[in-house]
């Protein structure tokens, strides 16, 4: 008999049990940025950290308090943005992304975290993405 809820699907637990992009950034990038966000209450709570290069995320991060779900749903976005330019469109797709993952309609409040915490982190990226351009122009 499993032990295993029949809650979570199996790219869930996939994704739970081997979150290879939880952590800090492995290496140095020209642009690094982070972006957090913290349910009301100090429920759960997320970090992400992005490194770029070329306009392209080369390595993103997570850090995260929280479910299963919202763990994967963190796990499922890293392993996306990879290799994607930092102003792909719909790099941040909530209603695909609880499919795939088929997260139930009542944690939809835990993929909204996660959109906040990808929301802020693109906006570091620019504001870092700009200090970095400033940087180059005054060293010329």
């Amino acid at each position: 008999m499993s032990t295993v809820p029949d809650a979570y699907s199996p790219r869930v637990l996939g994704h739970f049990a081997q979150p290879v992009h939880a952590g800090d950034l492995q290496a140095r990038y020209p642009v690094e940025a982070r972006g957090e966000a913290t349910e009301a209450g100090g429920g759960c709570q997320i970090l992400l950290t992005a490194g770029t290069e070329g306009n392209a995320f080369r390595e993103v991060r997570h850090r995260v308090l929280g479910c299963p779900h919202l763990i994967a749903a963190a796990e499922e976005l890293c392993c996306r943005a990879e290799g994607q330019p930092v102003d792909a469109p719909a790099l941040f797709d909530r209603s695909e992304l609880m499919a795939v993952l088929d997260v139930p309609v009542e944690k939809s409040g835990r993929i909204l975290l996660l959109e906040d915490a990808w929301q802020a982190l693109c906006r570091a990226l620019k504001r870092s993405a700009g200090r970095a351009t400033e940087a180059t122009d005054d060293q010329r």
